[in-house]
């Protein structure tokens, strides 16, 4: 009889997650660094929170709510309690400010960067796990304290590379919006629903959100969402309203937009203190000079359920190539703003809170095709010529120097070493055999100058003589000629 199969499992990926390369990883980590620096210019102190929680501690605010395990991917313990995997970072935070009260400073200050899990359906560009880097203050109802987040994510934004006039970080107000869907008598229980459909405007345009707010929406794929089921007379009235254009960057500007009617300008009146909070908002960024940058979108709702006040959205402005190869405007790369009560489900106390998160992954995104990462430092890969510690040594010593190097560690034949530095990306290879050892040389191959002289050269003798991109120096100008090449390489 034949042995039986062995069992294998498929090498398969699971929906909706990604494997990350070197190269992005190098510049998520350039991008967040520069992020971090700003923050903590600000005055910001880091906090790391796990990513299990209480399933409880977490709540239910995600909006896709009608997704399995209500978008959370959750387990039971050992003792019979559900955790989840955190779905953002302010859910935990409110629940380590809780547990930690009576010890933080008022107000408590904090920045996180780490992963999230959202249960969600995943589509491209939209994937179940994906890294935050958020900042919040919690313990201030001031306006400053929105306002710190929004001149804060500008400086970020800035600080990456990112010029004025290519983004734009639109403002709004929870608040307002529940004074406009109370002037309608829009039902509480419908409420959830009418805010998503919103939330969506910029992704599928007045049409799909006027089938959300009423009977339904079928995307591309066949799923159907159900509507919030609002009357024709209130869908009309209620997108009239979020797609009134502010004439100004100020309340005065919202104020002349919405006195064009006299329902918008009932509804208004229903609002008036969530548009006194936006002017104070508004007024302190005037006197810092962002309102270049900053404007009242009433569009801009959030999707998240815990929101209560002001409600922030950066965006970015410039078009940018899709993974269908379509011309398209980026979009949102940060959001955030009030929760004011989100504290008070552990408490029974209300402690006011405002935050921002950005999408490092979709911002990364962005900047990579703006060109706007920066470069990880150049590779140096030091080959094996029949001597490992001197290889080691040699590496040590372009490391040394603050240079990126590494000795190759196999045992292959140099033309296969320099098929591993090619696809490895280096940017030289260096090569130290017994007879440059013998006379104190060594020699420094530069291998896309090697590769371009190998194309323009028809034979052996004329790439012997251009010697491809190479060069042998002394011993001890390695360092010295090393940067010389990576210099004139820029």
């Amino acid at each position: 009889m034949s042995p039986e199969k062995t069992s294998r499992p498929k090498a398969r990926l699971p929906r909706g997650f990604r494997d990350r390369t070197a190269g992005e990883i190098a510049a998520e980590r350039r991008l967040i660094d520069t992020i971090r620096g700003v923050y903590e210019s600000y005055g910001f102190a880091p906090l790391e929170t796990p990513a299990f929680e209480y399933t409880d501690a977490l709540g239910k605010f995600l909006p896709d709510v009608d997704r399995p395990n209500e978008g959370v991917f959750s387990l039971k313990d050992d003792d019979e309690q559900w955790l989840s995997l955190r779905y953002d970072l302010t859910a935990p935070l409110a629940r380590y400010v809780a547990e930690n009260f009576q010890n933080l400073p008022k107000p408590f200050r904090r920045y996180q960067v780490g992963p999230v899990w959202r249960n969600e359906k995943p589509g491209p560009g939209r994937f179940r796990e994906f890294t935050q880097f958020d900042a919040d203050t919690v313990g201030s109802n001031s306006p400053a304290a929105d306002a710190e987040l929004l001149m804060m994510v500008c400086d970020a934004l800035e600080a990456l590379g990112l010029k004025r006039g290519e983004y734009v970080v639109k403002v709004n107000s929870r608040k307002l919006l529940d004074g406009v869907l109370t002037g309608m008598n829009v039902d509480l229980s419908k409420r959830g629903m009418v805010l998503r459909a919103i939330d969506k405007l910029d992704r599928l345009g007045q049409h799909g959100v006027r089938h959300l707010l009423g009977e339904g929406r079928k995307d591309e794929s066949g799923d159907f969402t159900k509507g919030a089921g609002l009357l024709p007379s209130q869908i009309v009235l209620l997108m009239d309203v979020i797609t009134t254009p502010s004439q100004t960057a100020s309340v005065e500007g919202l104020e002349l937009a919405w006195a064009k009617s006299d329902s918008s300008m009932s509804l208004f009146t229903a609002a008036a203190e969530a548009v006194g909070e936006l002017g104070k908002i508004l007024k302190i960024l005037d006197h810092q000079n962002y309102l270049d940058r900053v404007q009242i979108d009433l569009g801009t709702i959030r999707g998240l359920d815990y929101y209560t006040g002001p409600v922030f959205e950066a965006q970015l402005t410039f078009p940018v190539t899709n993974d269908a190869g379509e011309t398209v405007v980026f979009g949102s790369v940060a959001g955030g703003g009030r929760y004011d009560d989100l504290v008070a489900r552990f408490t029974g106390q209300q402690v006011p809170a405002t935050g921002i998160s950005i999408g490092v992954s979709r911002l990364l995104a962005a900047m990579q095709q703006r060109g706007l990462t920066g470069d990880e430092k150049p590779l140096i890969v030091v080959l094996s010529m029949g001597d490992a510690a001197a290889s080691f040594a040699t590496a040590r010593e372009l490391r040394g120097a603050g240079l990126r190097a590494e000795a190759y560690v196999g045992t292959k034949k140099i033309p296969d070493q320099l098929k591993y530095a090619d696809k490895r990306g280096a940017a030289l290879v260096v090569m130290e055999g017994d007879d440059e050892r013998a006379n104190k040389k060594i020699t420094i191959k530069d291998l896309k100058r090697g590769a371009e002289v190998s194309k323009a050269v028809e034979t052996r003798a004329e790439w012997v003589g251009a010697r491809a991109g190479q060069e042998t120096v002394d011993r001890d100008k390695l360092v010295e000629k090393v940067r010389e090449i990576l210099a004139r390489k820029g």
